[in-house]
């Protein structure tokens, strides 16, 4: 299957880059570059793209309102700097897949692409300590009533995916089909009000016990 890619900075050079990087994968398709934020939610609502690769400091719409419209319509990986936590943040809020830091290679940076197109979360292991404090700290916490209105395996699904596990790892550490993990994951996420799968890996850090 081509992954769809629509890549959103306001730098062209970085955007050439990203694009010679990914055209170079037969997996991967560019299908629109966008400039600035406001672009960038017009061409996906156009080319409807599995993926949005996403600056934050853009002009006109900047990638965290951006963010927060395309979280509606498709997934959305974070390109940022290791000095940017507070826009890092706003993106987790805004319901973005995924945060990769611009220093990453090329290897790391397809992987990632990969990995949220499959329905995967994805933080750059450098920053997701740094995440998980600070969000944890300035988040409103989800009551107990909002887990307890999990069922038991969507309980346990939630576990695993605090312990960083893709749905395939959670599928066979579960013992059912991945499609099944993928509909618990869409369920508790509905139920969670959450936006993304990296949400929902916070909340599960910030539990005392497995929920």
């Amino acid at each position: 299957m081509t992954i769809r890619v629509l890549v959103a900075d306001d730098h062209a050079a970085v955007r050439a880059g990203i694009v010679l990087i990914l055209d170079g994968q037969e997996d991967l398709e560019v299908v629109g570059q966008a400039a600035d934020g406001e672009q960038a939610v017009a061409m996906a609502r156009d080319l409807l793209p599995d993926v949005v690769l996403m600056d934050i400091r853009m002009p006109r719409l900047d990638g965290i309102s951006a963010t927060r419209d395309l979280s509606k319509i498709t997934d959305v990986l974070i390109l940022t700097t290791f000095d940017l936590d507070e826009y890092v943040f706003g993106a987790l809020r805004a319901g973005a897949a995924g945060f990769l830091l611009k220093s990453a290679d090329a290897a790391t940076l397809v992987g990632a692409l990969r990995v949220v197109a499959r329905g995967d979360g994805l933080i750059a292991p450098e920053v997701t300590r740094r995440l998980i404090s600070a969000f944890g700290a300035t988040a409103p916490p989800h009551g107990p009533r909002h887990v307890a209105d999990l069922t038991p395996r969507e309980r346990e699904v939630l576990a695993r995916i605090g312990q960083g596990m893709s749905n395939a790892e959670i599928a066979v550490a579960l013992d059912m089909a991945e499609a099944t993990t993928k509909t618990h994951v869409s369920r508790l996420l509905n139920k969670l009000g959450l936006r993304s799968r990296v949400q929902a890996a916070i909340l599960a850090q910030r539990l005392p016990h497995d929920p």
